[in-house]
Parts: C-alpha cells; sequence; structure tokens
C-alpha cells in the first residue's frame, strides 16, 4: 500500500482537488452591520424544520442575515455557491468538505464523490445525509444557490432535500425560486420560507443601518427612507452612501429591489461621487471573480492594490471580506455587475486583456483552473488548450465530470475544436469512459479532421494522438489495434500521461489477437509505468489482465495475487466508477469462485453489474473481456439468465466492433454452454444496461416523464422499464425495488 499511495498521495482521504477555502465560511461581517434579531429569533425557533428557504432579490440582506443566525445556532456548515459548483462531484464535495468542518465525516463520502457519473444520487446523496445524520443538531447553509445552472447540480441539491435526516436542517438562499420539489416539502410541513417581505428593515433597523454607514437623520427622513426602499437592506445602505457623501441631506432615493433603478442610481448616484482612479480600479477589477492585492497588481499593472482593497472596506463600498487575514474579497453581485456593464461601456477593448492578465497572473501562482475561466473568456483559444491538456487527467479522476465536458465542449461552441486534435482525443477518450458511444464517435470524427497542420497540445504529436484514439476504438479490428497502440507507444512523450493506456491497448491487442505469452510482460510494464505515474485506473486493468493469464495457465495462485492487488487500489486509492474497475470485479469473481466463495464472488459480480451502462462499444476490447468475465462466473453459478443478459451485451458489441480477436468464438462458446442449461429465472443478474441506468434513478425524487428527460426517453419506455425492474427483483412498488436493489448491490447503501 505504500507504493500506491506514494503514485498518488491526495487519495489518501478527504476532497480530491484543491478547495477554495473561503467557499466554506461565510463573508466576514463590516463594523456596523445591523443585528437582525428578531428574524434571527424566528429561524432559531424552527429547528425541526428540516428545510429552510431563503428566496429575495440581491441585496435584501440574505447572506447577513444567515451569518448572524448561523453564529447563534453553533454546529452550521456553510457553502458559498459558485460557478464551480455547476458539476455535482464538486458541488457535493464542497457540502461535505463543510460538514467534515463541523465534526469529521466518513471518508467513504468523498470517496463515493470521485467518480459519481453512475450513482450520484444512490450512493452520493445518502451517504451526505447519513453524515449529517451522525452529528445531530447540523446545520449546512447553500448560499448563492442562483449560481446553479448544471441540471446534474440542481438534481443533486433537489434530492439533497427531500433526504435531510431529522433533526437536521438545510437552508438554501437563492436570488430567485430555485426547481426544488417545494410543493411535497409543504405538503409534508418540511418547509419554511422566508421571503423579501421578511427580509425587509423596520424602522429601528434601517436607522442602525444608516447610522453604521455613517449618515445621521432625523426619525421622520429615516421613516421616509424606508418607505420609498421599501426597507430594502441594500438601498438603504447605497442611499446613506450617497446622501452622506454628497450634498443632498433628504432622502431622494426611490427603488426597491428593481435591478435597472439600482443600476442607474448606482451609476449616478455613488460612482459619479468616486475620484475617476477610484473608478478605474474598481471597473477593470471587477473582472476577477475573487480579488487579492497581488492578483489587483497584475491585472492592473501597478503596485500597491492590497492597500486599495483595505482603503474600499474601510470606506463601506461593497466589498466582502473573505477570510480573516483580509487577503482575499469579492465585490457585492450587484455591485459587480454594475461595475462589468460600466467596464464594458467605458473600456471595451480592454476587457480581453484584462483577462488574459488574470490568466497570467493564476497560471504562474499555481491555480490552472481559475487561468483556464480567464483564459476562456478572454478568447485564448491557445492558452486555454495548453492549460486544459494540463490538468484535464486529474480534475476527470477526481471525479470532475461535469467541469471536463464544459471545458471541451467550449473548443466546440467556439468554432476551434478542429485546432486542437488533443483535446478531441481527450474528449473521445474520456467520452468511452463514461460509456457515451455516440459522443465518443463524435470527437474521434472531429479529431480525425483536423488539419495536419493543426497545434500540437502538451508537447505531443497529432500522430501520437490518432493513434492512440484510433487504438481506443480498435474500429479496424485487433491487428490495426496493434499498430496503433504501438505507433503511440513509440511516438508519446516518455512523461506522457497516456503512456500507460497505450501499453495496456499493445497488450490487449496482442492478447484478443491469441498471443498472451507477448502479451503478459507487456502488462507487468504498464502496470510499473502507471503506478510510477498515478495512473491508478490503467494499474487496475493491467493487473487484472495479468490475473486472466495466469488463470489460463491454471496460475490460481499468481491470478489471486494480481487481482488482489487491483481490489486494493479500487478499495484504498478511491477508484471506484471506472470501466477498469468492473474489469478488475469480474476478474475477482472468477477467483473467489474458484475458492469456493460464493458469497464474495456475488457481491463482486453485483458491484461489476452496476458499472455495465459503462462497457459499450466506444470502449470494445476492455467492454468485452469484462462482460466475458461476468458470463463465465455466471454460468458457473447456474445463473442462465444473467449470462443471456451480459452475452447480449457482447453481440451488441460486436455488431459495431466485429474483429475483437477471441471475443466471438468464446462467446459463442459461453452462449452455447446456456443453451445446454436449463432456462434461468430472470432476476437481478439479468438486467439491461436500459435498466440499470434506470435504476439509481428510481432512488430519486425524481417522476417518471421527469427521469425520462433525464434519460432521454419517454415516460412511457420509463414505465415499461421499471415495470421490468420490479419484475425482476421481485417486487411491486419503486420503493421496494430500491430496497431490494441495495441488497443486491446494485446500489450503495
Amino acid at each position: 500500500m505504500q507504493e500506491l499511495e506514494e503514485a498518488d498521495p491526495s487519495r489518501r482521504g478527504g476532497p480530491s482537488f484543491e478547495l477554495f477555502e473561503p467557499k466554506l465560511h461565510p463573508p466576514l461581517a463590516r463594523s456596523g452591520t445591523v443585528t437582525r434579531a428578531a428574524l434571527v429569533d424566528r429561524l432559531l425557533a424552527t429547528p425541526d424544520v428540516p428545510v429552510v428557504s431563503v428566496v429575495a432579490p440581491p441585496g435584501a440582506g440574505k447572506t447577513t442575515f444567515l451569518s448572524q443566525w448561523a453564529e447563534k445556532r453553533k454546529r452550521v456548515a456553510w457553502v458559498s455557491i459558485d460557478d464551480r459548483d455547476n458539476d455535482p462531484a464538486v458541488f457535493l464535495t464542497y457540502a461535505a468538505a463543510a460538514l467534515d468542518r463541523v465534526e469529521p465525516i466518513d471518508p467513504l463520502v468523498f470517496r463515493t464523490l470521485d467518480f459519481p457519473g453512475l450513482s450520484i444520487a444512490a450512493d452520493a446523496i445518502p451517504r451526505l445525509t447519513s453524515a449529517m445524520s451522525s452529528m445531530l443538531p447540523a446545520a449546512l447553509v447553500l448560499d448563492h444557490i442562483e449560481q446553479l445552472q448544471n441540471r446534474e447540480s440542481l438534481d443533486a441539491l433537489a434530492q439533497l432535500t427531500v433526504q435531510v435526516p431529522q433533526g437536521a436542517q438545510l437552508i438554501i438562499a437563492s436570488r430567485t425560486q430555485p426547481p426544488l420539489p417545494m410543493t411535497l416539502l409543504r405538503s409534508r410541513g418540511e418547509l419554511f420560507e422566508i421571503g423579501p417581505e421578511d427580509l425587509a428593515m423596520d424602522d429601528a433597523e434601517a436607522k442602525l443601518l444608516l447610522t453604521g454607514a455613517g449618515l445621521e437623520l432625523e426619525d421622520i427622513d429615516v421613516a421616509e427612507l424606508r418607505r420609498r426602499t421599501e426597507g430594502w437592506p441594500v438601498g438603504l445602505y447605497l442611499a446613506a452612501l450617497s446622501m452622506r457623501d454628497g450634498k443632498e441631506h433628504r432622502p431622494t432615493a426611490a427603488f426597491a429591489g428593481d435591478d435597472r433603478l439600482m443600476a442607474d442610481y448606482l451609476r449616478s448616484e455613488l460612482l459619479a461621487r468616486l475620484p475617476q482612479r477610484t473608478i478605474t480600479f474598481l471597473t477593470r477589477t471587477s473582472i476577477l471573480d475573487e480579488l487579492s492585492g497581488s492578483l489587483c497588481d497584475s491585472v492592473l499593472h501597478s503596485d500597491g492594490s492590497a492597500e486599495v482593497l483595505e482603503s474600499l472596506e474601510h470606506s463601506h463600498l461593497l466589498l466582502l471580506a473573505l477570510d480573516r487575514q483580509r487577503e482575499w474579497f469579492r465585490y457585492h453581485n450587484l455591485f459587480r455587475d454594475l461595475l462589468r456593464t460600466e467596464l464594458k461601456k467605458r473600456e471595451p477593448n480592454l476587457v480581453p486583456e484584462l483577462h488574459q492578465r488574470a490568466a497570467t497572473w493564476c497560471e504562474a501562482n499555481g491555480k490552472p483552473e481559475a487561468a483556464i475561466g480567464y483564459a476562456q473568456r478572454a478568447g485564448d483559444a491557445d492558452r486555454v488548450a495548453r492549460l486544459v491538456a494540463g490538468v484535464l487527467t486529474p480534475v476527470y479522476a477526481s471525479g470532475r465530470v461535469a467541469t471536463v465536458g464544459r471545458w471541451v465542449d467550449w473548443f466546440e461552441r467556439h468554432g476551434v475544436i478542429e485546432n486542437y486534435p488533443a483535446i478531441c482525443v481527450q474528449g473521445a477518450v474520456f467520452s468511452t469512459l463514461l460509456g457515451q458511444s455516440a459522443r465518443a464517435e463524435l470527437w474521434a470524427a472531429a479529431a480525425e479532421a483536423a488539419p495536419d497542420s493543426s497545434r500540437t497540445v502538451g508537447g505531443e504529436s497529432r500522430e501520437a494522438w490518432l493513434s492512440l484514439l484510433r487504438a481506443f476504438l480498435c474500429r479496424q479490428g485487433v491487428e490495426q489495434m496493434l499498430a496503433d497502440a504501438v505507433t503511440a507507444r513509440d511516438t508519446l512523450s516518455p512523461r506522457s500521461a497516456w503512456r500507460p493506456s497505450a501499453l495496456l491497448l499493445e497488450g490487449a491487442a496482442r492478447l484478443l489477437g491469441g498471443d498472451p505469452e507477448r502479451a503478459d510482460p507487456i502488462f507487468t510494464h504498464a502496470r510499473d509505468v502507471a503506478l510510477h505515474m498515478g495512473a491508478l485506473p490503467a494499474a487496475t486493468v493491467a493487473l487484472a489482465e495479468h490475473a486472466v493469464i495466469s488463470m489460463d495457465r491454471s496460475d490460481w495462485s499468481e491470478a489471486e495475487q494480481s487481482i488482489d492487488e487491483a481490489l486494493s487500489i479500487v478499495a484504498s486509492l478511491f477508484v471506484s466508477d471506472y470501466v477498469s474497475t468492473a474489469f478488475a470485479y469480474a476478474v475477482a469473481a472468477r477467483t473467489a469462485l474458484h475458492n469456493g466463495d460464493i458469497a464474495t464472488a456475488q457481491e463482486r459480480l453485483a458491484l461489476a453489474a452496476r458499472l455495465r451502462p459503462l462497457l459499450t462499444y466506444a470502449l470494445p476490447t476492455l467492454s468485452a473481456q469484462t462482460l466475458l468475465e461476468m458470463a463465465a462466473c455466471y454460468i458457473a453459478r447456474a445463473d442462465t439468465a444473467g449470462a443471456l443478459a451480459v452475452l447480449r451485451q457482447v453481440r451488441d458489441i460486436l455488431q459495431q466492433r466485429p474483429d475483437l480477436g477471441f471475443v466471438a468464438s468464446q462467446a459463442d462458446e459461453l452462449r452455447a454452454k446456456c443453451d445446454a442449461a436449463r432456462p434461468g429465472v430472470p432476476g437481478a443478474s439479468s438486467l439491461t444496461t436500459a435498466e440499470l441506468r434506470l435504476l439509481p434513478m428510481l432512488a430519486t425524487h425524481l417522476t417518471f416523464p421527469e427521469i425520462g428527460e433525464r434519460l432521454m426517453v419517454s415516460k412511457n419506455t420509463v414505465k415499461t422499464q421499471a415495470i421490468s425492474i420490479y419484475q425482476k427483483l421481485g417486487v411491486s412498488s419503486r420503493n421496494d425495488a430500491v430496497e431490494r436493489a441495495r441488497q443486491c448491490g446494485l446500489l450503495g447503501s
């Protein structure tokens, strides 16, 4: 295990990617902040209501109020949602990390999130809510929910709301009503709602706010200003700043939550009173998501930004400190939006250059993912490609599948994908690993259509990338796959993260072509290279392939030793929902059956079966091998129905990839054994891939029409598949099907 930990020490526990710590704390309160005592007490009086919804326009004081409540309630986890959370793995990892700061949680929560593509609803959410139930009375605040646009992240949030354990609380704050099952929560009496009218300040609170902003008014003027702003906190605050610094001493503001009027007011009453140098600082730094002195210096090509930020905070402008050291800040969202509009109006040609400077600083300071975002906004495709090529593999390995998808899709949306075959290849390869056959073919076609003069990325030639891709897809048979794999092996740079894959593909081509003696040392070499480079899924495959060859030699001791090492990677280093994992589980089931350990074999077969939707013609060789191993195990257990189900899946792969070496003949032999056996009764093992894709969604709050929308099938298809699942699991309802699937190991517990 020490060797494995050295291969990737970040995987020993906790989040698998670096967190931005200020997201896990509410912004620090500025001096003069008004205590919302009555509102805080109202929320404190509802500890038994599991979900609290705080929905109000920007500037209504949602964050301030919840920060004060959190300080009084104690044991509150906090996440400030931003664009990064438009990936369910990121969103739920931050939620788990926030809870972990209240009380250490089970590391299995983070393991489940490492690759949530198939099981986020069935595995990740239950583990997260279980962690909440173990640390009662805990609460989780999710602020700025309006930033969530990704449907999978929104589905995860919705599922979280209906599974909050008794005694815990989930508080969601948003500008607009998020698409959550509010009707269901209301009918259960599990929802406490706070709206704009609740957050509006009364006369006493308004007077305290105005005084804290440095403005003294008579009670009658306070009441008039509160009436005009309808108690809108940010309206009161900005009116106070304007009146304090101007010549007008009577209330003139007449807005209450209207973004357009607010923008006009900010522009005419606030910015107009600031020095030009300050306005330039504000508008030019508004392109930043978070601000620090060093970053602002780089963007502005100046120095002294740290002092300017400190001065702005003290002057009561809408700048919020994100950490106690006051090194990182952000503008209030309303203020930031106005400043960005002003920047585009005043200096439109400068905007791309400012983003370039931000990208340069982030890249130089070890923040490549932030650099990608700024480079995208600058329209610098070359820089985006270089940065993405450098981090795409580890980001994918950390479970952030949606993040990878957004990066790759960016090139297509901007019409430059043909210039970057390396990105196409990586997009195609990751699609194969997700079982997305059509998408893999789309990206492969884009890669092959790229001109010979297209740019290289990551130091790899176009020939290397295309050879690797063709070997993965094996569209022209195992002989050509071998030639492509060898070319990729010889043309990839020695440090390429894809070298283990090239070696694996070479070994697989030789094995399927009937030459296990030459394949075996290649797999051994692939295992060593993969562990050295931290390519753990590749190491898993290499070990499982060696185990298969050892079993064919009747060297069961060697096979068990090799597959045990593969399983140790899977179990201890958090590699879960990968095709490589399915292969390892299937091979491990065979060794368990050889030892007469039926229970262990069944458990491992179920784990492999959960991943069957990933086994497609996009990655034909490994998928077919996995299915053949599973079929052999089912036959050994006299489970004819299960064997026939996976053999049908092999047949589907062969229809698209007919030349896979011995796969066709071995499938025929296994099918003949099924024909000679007694017909089996369809059970859990006989679920189709479509039914296995549906099964985790049955564990969610989604209706059949909503599930159909996610799976892109009709509600009638969902209903038909659900009934088939019920029959095969021997149940009569959705809830019973989920429970039975958990008992069978097809869903996480």
